[in-house]
């Protein structure tokens, strides 16, 4: 199999390997070693403020994204939030199922945040921000400059999905002023599904500090007590947060986040630059290092993904909804070389050759 989806992504032999292995008992100090190691080279990766803390939750991404509601905002906020796709989508529903008042800007799936959107809403009471940095469904990247701007002059609370851009687009939490990161796993981190980060700055963690959720499992307040010791207050997955720590290390070993963010733009440059013979176009004008979002002219996307799928052992990533027939996408995150994108491509001068696409 050939992984270009944006998650579960292709993993390094390294990772794998660790995989293989009897997963160890976890209440010892040599586990806890691990988990101070994670949480320092997540904040170096992410640039946190000092002061930042870090959270590890056995769960998916959207874990993360409903904990960073429950613990850090209440019915006393009044929050803007980014709608464009599935995920920011998925912020609208928490929001509305944890009663927190919010008001969100909708944009058609694939298109950007402009200044005109967030003109609107300057001094207007707003408390707190929230957006999908890379809203993954569509593939655009939301301009963090803009948003960090605005949100510094209304002086708001503001969280971050990085679920899918964190290693692979630049991302400086303590200059952005963001307050609340995210990422998962399975996604430029190259490890299995099964835990999603958060970082906290020290406004996140007052705000934590002072707010009751109503979840045990997802309580910040319960994880931060046991983090302070290396451990997490639940059984975590812990095979799986071994790896990220061979991932991080393996990351900074090859010259840290920068590299990796480097690497990966190179990869989305390569396929960009060669994917242009074929009748596919992009769908968004401004994408993500991390994933490429195309619509074939001639053929139904997710008839694509499975013809690639069943007769070349090659996994692209379908789209869901509306954009199921229209959008396929192509990751460039995880163990991938210029040598697999020759595959695919040649994969798809096959299918035109035989007159498929």
């Amino acid at each position: 199999m050939l992984n270009f989806t944006v998650g579960p992504v292709q993993s390094s032999e390294t990772v794998r390997e660790i995989g293989s292995h009897q997963v160890p008992y976890f209440r010892t100090a040599e586990f806890s070693d691990v988990m101070f190691e994670n949480e320092a080279l997540v904040k170096k990766f992410a640039k946190a403020p000092e002061g930042s803390r870090v959270v590890f939750i056995t769960g998916s991404g959207s874990a993360s994204m409903e904990a960073s509601i429950m613990n850090t905002l209440t019915s006393a906020d009044k929050v803007l939030v980014v709608n464009g796709g599935s995920f920011g989508h998925r912020f609208v529903e928490l929001l509305q199922l944890h009663q927190v008042p919010f008001e969100e800007i909708a944009l058609e799936a694939g298109t950007p945040l402009a200044a005109n959107h967030l003109a609107p809403f300057e001094n207007k009471g707003f408390t707190a921000f929230v957006v999908n940095m890379h809203e993954t469904s569509t593939g655009i990247l939301y301009d963090m400059d803009m948003i960090s701007a605005f949100c510094k002059r209304n002086d708001l609370f503001l969280i971050v999905d990085c679920i899918s851009s964190f290693l692979a687009d630049p991302f400086d939490m303590g200059a952005l002023g963001a307050d609340v990161m995210i990422t998962g796993s399975q996604k430029a981190l190259a490890c299995p599904p099964g835990i999603s980060v958060m970082v906290l700055s020290p406004r996140a963690l007052e705000r934590v500090s002072k707010t009751r959720c109503v979840c045990q499992y997802l309580d910040l307040q319960i994880a931060l007590r046991n983090a302070e010791r290396g451990q997490t207050p639940w059984t975590p997955a812990v095979g799986t947060l071994l790896q990220i720590n061979a991932r991080l290390k393996e990351i900074d070993a090859a010259g840290g986040v920068e590299k990796e963010i480097a690497r990966t733009a190179h990869l989305a440059r390569y396929f960009r630059d060669r994917i242009k013979a074929f009748p596919f176009k992009e769908f968004s004008c401004s994408p993500s290092n991390a994933v490429t979002a195309l619509c074939p002219t001639t053929v139904s996307a997710n008839d694509l993904f499975l013809k690639l799928k069943d007769e070349y052992g090659i996994w692209i990533c379908p789209n869901g909804g509306d954009l199921k027939e229209k959008v396929f996408r192509v990751g460039h995150i995880g163990c991938l070389t210029e040598k697999d994108y020759d595959c695919l491509l040649a994969a798809f001068a096959d299918l035109q050759k035989k007159g498929f696409i």
